[in-house]
């Protein structure tokens, strides 16, 4: 498949699984620990990577969890941040200058800072109280916060099916390969069809709206650069809806939570006014070897891997490498 490593990738993975025993370490701590609340801190794809985790605590505990973006969160902080929160940040290089400029910032607050990387001697790495490394380059983020979550909430008597859930997770790497060879020839025609679109709207809801977020800022625009407009599938009714046309590409990301009435309304809507309309739908996609307890939480990690196949064509029929800036750690800002 082109661009795909599926050595690599399982490696990648894999490594995020094997983090488990870390992470349940990390929340037992958290639980019986002085820690009244978790921010989960980011900027761009690691803040849009953050948001289902921040709505699974919200929609099970009344422990107070928040996703933020860090610099705002910088010049405008929350007043219960301090010596009893706990700051989780996570970079793909180990070295993105905004979040360590936010772990800095924690750490004078007196947070107890955690980082995600694969970089065991990049400066996040080595600015954080507690790393829990992951192979090279490995994304998304989603098992680890998962885990960590899930664990949390399970010690705190509030998610019953913790074991059921880590199992589950044993098998996504494998069941992750069977989703990309599906999504592959789908994602391949989408660029074929799309090779000369500029414009592009997204929308999703529940567990897919960070994701819907993320794909729109952090791959089609930041490497792609095409231009998007994203809104939640609730929102879209409310002033989103007037820029459709019968020619705008729409994407829909369908997930398997109790949102899903929000996007079968607006896929009713979209394709009725639009003749170019793509939904990429979780329960689509089978996951050897995972039940469907927990698909609802899985869809992240299920929709990361099927739009990659879309990226990757995208990037090969528009001859733009999804490496390439023109702004982005290239010039001062």
């Amino acid at each position: 498949m082109l661009g795909f490593n599926e050595e690599e990738f399982l490696e990648q993975v894999r490594s995020t699984v094997a983090l488990r025993s870390q992470i349940e370490e990390l929340a037992e701590r958290v639980s019986a620990g002085r820690w009244k609340n978790i921010y989960f801190i980011g900027a761009g794809g690691t803040y849009a990577a953050a948001l289902p985790y921040e709505r699974f605590f919200q929609t099970r505990s009344a422990f107070p969890v928040r996703a933020v973006i860090g610099k705002e969160f910088i010049l405008a902080p929350d007043p219960q941040f301090g010596p009893d929160s706990v700051a989780i940040f996570a970079s793909v290089s180990g070295t993105t200058e905004d979040i360590l400029d936010c772990v800095e910032f924690a750490r004078e607050k007196g947070a107890l800072t955690v980082g995600f990387t694969g970089q065991a001697d990049s400066p996040i790495a080595t600015a954080v109280d507690e790393v829990l490394l992951s192979a090279p380059k490995a994304w998304p983020f989603d098992v680890q916060f998962l885990t960590f979550g899930a664990k949390l909430l399970s010690l705190r008597g509030e998610f019953d099916g913790y074991e059921r859930l880590v199992k589950d997770l044993e098998a996504i790497p494998d069941a992750l390969i069977a989703v990309t060879k599906q999504a592959d020839p789908i994602g391949r025609a989408f660029a074929e069809k799309h090779a000369d679109t500029d414009y592009h709207f997204l929308t999703g809801s529940g567990q897919l709206w960070g994701f819907t977020y993320l794909y729109s800022m952090c791959i089609l625009e930041e490497m792609q650069w095409l231009t998007t407009t994203r809104v939640h599938a609730a929102e879209f009714f409310h002033g989103s809806l007037e820029l459709i046309e019968k020619d705008t590409s729409i994407l829909v990301f369908a997930g398997e939570d109790e949102t899903r009435p929000l996007t079968d309304r607006v896929i009713a809507f979209a394709k009725e006014y639009s003749d170019d309309v793509t939904v990429i739908d979780t329960k689509d996609y089978e996951l050897p070897g995972v039940s469907d307890e927990f698909r609802g939480l899985l869809a992240p990690i299920v929709a990361d891997a099927v739009v990659d196949r879309f990226s990757k064509h995208l990037a090969q029929v528009r001859d733009h490498s999804l490496d390439l800036r023109r702004y982005y750690r290239v010039v001062a800002y």
